[in-house]
């Protein structure tokens, strides 16, 4: 069964013990294994947004939860991060700078019990692509809320810097769809 306060205090004791993100997607491939267990420990995801599950300058836990076929612009995190889908997927596109702005370089489909590591230099952009919502744990290796980041216009692809309020809304629009196609 999954334990939040277990899963947290193991992943402090990675990054004490190992800087990369090795160790960290075990712990988090192990939690998304069990995805009925960790829901009963989290709740179903009702609502799409950023919740966080542990917050400091080194370590930052997030229970993300995708809205049904949101997207997320090209970002960077300037930290690396382990993603694990536990229900629904999300589609990942790598995005390569090429100084003046950016091209698609990769990309990767994540499923429920999927696990990835985003390199400290990944940029990507997000998608989940089912109507519904999308539920991952996010470890991120650093302080997600504070450290200086880049998005990229999603059409001209030009460098900006990233702007959280914009993403907040996102969420809420995403939350607006979800609402008026689950009333109708």
């Amino acid at each position: 069964m999954f334990e939040i306060e277990q899963f947290i205090a193991d992943c402090k004791l990675a990054l004490s013990e190992d800087k990369s993100s090795k160790t960290m997607r075990e712990i988090v491939k192990k939690a998304v294994s069990d995805p009925t267990g960790l829901m009963s420990a989290l709740g179903e995801p009702e609502a799409a947004g950023v919740n966080k599950l542990y917050h400091s300058a080194d370590l930052t836990i997030l229970n993300l939860v995708w809205g049904a076929h949101m997207t997320l612009q090209p970002h960077n995190h300037n930290m690396w991060a382990v993603i694990g889908i536990y229900t629904g997927a999300e589609d990942n596109i790598f995005w390569r700078n090429t100084g003046e702005t950016i091209e698609p370089a990769a990309a990767k489909a994540l499923r429920t019990g999927d696990v990835t590591p985003l390199g400290k230099d990944i940029i990507h952009s997000v998608t989940n692509p089912i109507p519904r919502l999308t539920g991952a744990l996010h470890v991120y290796a650093g302080d997600f809320f504070e450290e200086p980041r880049s998005e990229w216009d999603a059409q001209t692809l030009q460098e900006q810097v990233y702007d959280a309020e914009k993403t907040v809304r996102l969420f809420a629009e995403a939350n607006e769809r979800f609402v008026a196609s689950t009333s109708a």
